[in-house]
């Protein structure tokens, strides 16, 4: 197992380098053949005698360009999912980051050149577009089909997982195993919901374990996708099923009810696939996960550079206020459960947990006096900043917890393990409406504030977060 885990992880990244080769020669291609086409027919119709020499200009737009592409494929998430390729949608991608790439390009690199007329310059632009979109498009196309004939003739696949034991699980099992073109699914087994004896499935397929075992059954068995065929009796349960699998990066589909395919929740993604409804794996397209997480670094890095006065003055004023260190440090939970060191100003008297955790309250004693002040205007969370450059958090999201009290909160409200989908933040749509929680039923009931920004969140909702919080701050209003 382990040693077929390490080639798939070796032509995964085999299968990426093929396509940043070829995209990196089809931005060198491009931009060599449009400074010849500059150089021999625009700058030919001004100048009479026309020396096809590369210059400074060249060698720079020959380095600086491939850089730019290959990290505008990247925001965009080409190379994220590379054996999950559709040609249409790649036929519509690449013309789509064509046009953006090559308006920039044109503004930045051609709009000084020296023309003889204005359709120079349309002529230019359309030369670099055709060029760049054929010399990437067509290496693209091949490397997919390849890749796409494979996975229908099986012989490469996703290793897949499948919940369910008996009717729905079977007929779905012979549904994809019947199909002359497979899409790309290589049942490694199955897990039931409750605990049968002899299912029907297990004459197939192995079966792994049950339900509770599915996190355990993900990792050891490199679990990619798992597909929910559970029984009408069963789905009741799809919720705890959802709730375990959303922790995962598994993509997960589910087998659609005719409620759901009447109402058009239920889609094809494939021909050769019985139709099925994915849920997410991410709560945000790729462009602008990234693009969150570019304003993450930019803001933090401003903020650092901008309030490093208040930084020193704030650290002074703890010092000379109470006993202790300046800074506190607490171990919180992030994204995928990951576990990691929060820092902020020390806002409480030491050993204020001596007791064990405790949350703070409105009148709690343990507080000092330049503390209460640092919470109402948010100044012992600055030093946060340094956890959003890290990549522990992000200016938004929601607010990070002990696990001490997360195992609380998921006894009331097991949804509150999707939070850990992303990173949590310096501040939150729960913090801006609620403020701080002083128990856990207060921490459940500022849950759905964080729930709903979960289920919408954007680069819109972040910047209407931080203007409020930023208003909470001057006004000190905060809880």
């Amino acid at each position: 197992m382990e040693n077929k885990t390490f080639l798939r992880k070796m032509n995964k990244k085999f299968q990426t380098f093929k396509y940043l080769f070829f995209d990196t020669l089809a931005a060198c291609s491009t931009w060599a053949l449009f400074f010849a086409f500059r150089k021999t027919y625009i700058e030919a119709k001004i100048h009479s005698i026309i020396e096809f020499m590369p210059d400074n200009n060249f060698y720079l737009g020959l380095t600086v360009i491939p850089i730019f592409w290959i990290t505008l494929y990247y925001f965009s998430g080409y190379y994220r999912d590379i054996y999950r390729k559709s040609r249409l949608q790649e036929i519509w991608q690449t013309f789509l980051l064509s046009c953006i790439g090559v308006i920039l390009i044109f503004f930045v690199f051609i709009l000084d050149d020296s023309i003889s007329y204005y359709k120079d310059y349309y002529q230019s632009l359309m030369f670099i577009f055709a060029t760049h979109f054929t010399t990437t498009y067509l290496p693209r196309m091949i490397i997919t089909t390849h890749t796409i004939n494979q996975m229908r003739n099986r012989k490469i696949g996703f290793n897949t997982l499948l919940i369910g034991s008996n009717g729905k699980a079977l007929k779905l099992y012979k549904e994809f195993e019947e199909q002359k073109k497979s899409i790309g699914n290589k049942f490694i087994g199955f897990v039931n919901i409750h605990d049968q004896k002899n299912p029907k499935l297990e004459q197939y397929i192995p079966h792994l374990g049950c339900f509770n075992d599915l996190e355990t059954l993900i990792s050891q068995y490199h679990i990619e996708e798992v597909i929910v065929a559970i029984e009408s009796s069963e789905h009741e349960e799809i919720g705890r099923i959802l709730n375990k699998l959303q922790l995962t990066n598994v993509i997960i589909k589910v087998t659609p009810s005719m409620y759901d395919i009447i109402t058009g929740v239920a889609n094809i993604s494939a021909l050769y696939g019985s139709p099925l409804i994915e849920i997410p794996n991410s709560v945000m397209p790729i462009l602008q996960e990234n693009l969150k997480r570019f304003i993450d670094v930019t803001g933090a890095l401003l903020a650092i550079i901008l309030l490093s006065p208040l930084y020193i003055g704030t650290a002074i004023v703890i010092k000379f206020t109470s006993q202790g260190p300046v800074f506190f440090s607490q171990e919180r939970i992030g994204k995928n459960r990951k576990p990691f060191k929060i820092h902020k100003f020390r806002s409480m008297y030491i050993d204020a947990e001596k007791n064990g955790p405790k949350l703070s309250s409105k009148d709690d004693n343990r507080i000092t006096k330049i503390g209460k002040f640092m919470r109402k205007t948010r100044l012992d969370e600055i030093p946060q900043f340094f956890n959003v450059l890290k990549g522990d958090m992000s200016l938004v999201g929601p607010r990070p917890e002990r696990q001490f009290y997360i195992d609380q909160i998921v006894e009331k409200a097991p949804h509150y393990l999707r939070l850990h989908k992303i990173r949590p933040g310096i501040t939150s749509w729960g913090q801006v409406k609620f403020g701080y929680a002083e128990n856990v039923e207060e921490m459940v009931e500022r849950l759905k504030y964080d729930i709903i920004y979960l289920e919408n969140v954007s680069i819109y909702v972040d910047l209407k977060i931080l203007i409020y919080t930023i208003k909470i701050v001057f006004q000190g209003s905060g809880k």
